[in-house]
């Protein structure tokens, strides 16, 4: 690669990681919902599992979909079912604070187990990359554009790499936003509004799967 090409590469992929999708969305509402610190995990699951997609993808998989487009048609209804899934986690989410007042009495009679809402795992988040709309567009467009047909392993290397330094700046970006938001919106009811915007626009996301 040329110095022009990876100045380009670069650009390109701080633009796909900064700008808005499903992979910030959550990270938004989850930096706002558990803070910096309880958002890590979902962070490296993003920050290395994306990369991982990219190099995979780059190494070959493409062309298993193009051989077997059922195969992609069940990724595409494994996605829109997920992001269903965690739409509804974001929008019923609390912080741990607001459990904690919510939450029963001990020794009360109603005093009965409920789902607590909790950030992504790691292994969660890297999982989703593989059902993320946004992902899936940026990990073809990159490979396409940025890895040489004569050396397709180093390309799909390099692209990847660019990817793991982007989601460095991208992911700790769209967290502390969260978690500043958490400021601005000071009471309960605020944060459960905003929790279900975040729900309404990782929704949104479902848009080119439907379509497509």
């Amino acid at each position: 690669m040329t110095i022009e090409t990876i100045l380009s590469l670069a650009a390109f992929t701080l633009a796909a990681t900064c700008t808005p999708g499903p992979n910030n969305i959550m990270l938004l509402a989850s930096g706002m919902n558990f803070g910096l610190r309880r958002t890590l995990p979902h962070m490296l699951g993003i920050g290395l599992g994306f990369p991982s997609m990219v190099l995979i993808i780059g190494l070959g998989l493409a062309e298993i979909f193009e051989r077997y487009p059922a195969i992609y048609l069940a990724l595409k209804l494994i996605s829109a079912l997920y992001l269903l899934y965690l739409a509804w986690r974001i929008a019923t989410a609390t912080s741990p604070a607001e459990d904690a007042s919510l939450a029963p009495e001990k020794g009360s009679a109603a005093d009965l187990p409920t789902a607590k809402a909790r950030p992504l795992t790691f292994l969660e988040a890297a999982s989703f990359q593989w059902v993320n709309p946004k992902a899936w567009a940026m990990a073809l467009s990159a490979i396409s554009l940025y890895a040489p047909a004569e050396a397709p392993q180093i390309g799909a290397l390099i692209v990847a790499a660019a990817f793991l330094l982007a989601s460095i700046p991208s992911t700790n970006l769209w967290t502390l936003l969260g978690q500043k938001l958490r400021l601005i919106l000071g009471d309960a009811r605020k944060r459960r509004r905003f929790n279900q915007l975040c729900a309404i626009l990782l929704l949104s996301s479902l848009i080119p799967i439907l379509t497509s």
